[in-house]
């Protein structure tokens, strides 16, 4: 059974090996900003006490940006449900925009925000270049053995 919680200090570990799992380092580089994931607040999907899905973010000057969404098992509505969680809480924060970066080689991230209302605002040429001097560990292809060049901002206003 799916269940989803905001991240606490009983499952900060967890998280964290998550995070490094999937991530290498529990930093994120965006639009040239470094964010340790493992500082931020987030929610996880748990089925059977394991973690299936986190997404972290950051709201800042009424503006909530998805640092983060991971889901091990697609097409179950876990990206999505832990998706709303994120709109609902910058909701409530009086967010008036939420944004993410993505890379130009993550097309289900792509088809994902769009399909869920996001608009695509801006194109970071060569980019990932500059993230690069920051976490080298980033690879040089991505999904399909695209080459990872630019970032990609999605926002939806609220």
């Amino acid at each position: 059974m799916l269940v989803i919680k905001p991240i606490d200090e009983k499952l900060k570990k967890k998280v964290i090996d998550f995070i490094i799992h999937n991530w290498g380092l529990p930093i994120m580089v965006s639009k040239g900003k470094v964010h340790s994931m493992d500082k931020l607040p987030g929610y996880v999907a748990i089925v059977d006490n394991d973690i299936k899905g986190l997404i972290t973010y950051n709201i800042d000057n009424e503006e909530c940006e998805i640092v983060s969404l991971d889901s091990l098992i697609e097409n179950q509505g876990i990206g999505s449900k832990l998706l709303e969680c994120v709109i609902h809480k910058a909701k409530e924060q009086e967010c008036k925009r939420i944004w993410l970066i993505t890379t130009n080689d993550n097309t289900r991230a792509i088809r994902f925000y769009q399909k869920r209302g996001f608009n695509m605002v801006a194109l970071y040429v060569n980019a990932v270049q500059e993230a690069r001097k920051i976490k080298p560990e980033i690879p040089l292809y991505g999904y399909d053995n695209i080459p990872i060049l630019h970032e990609i901002e999605f926002e939806i206003k609220l």
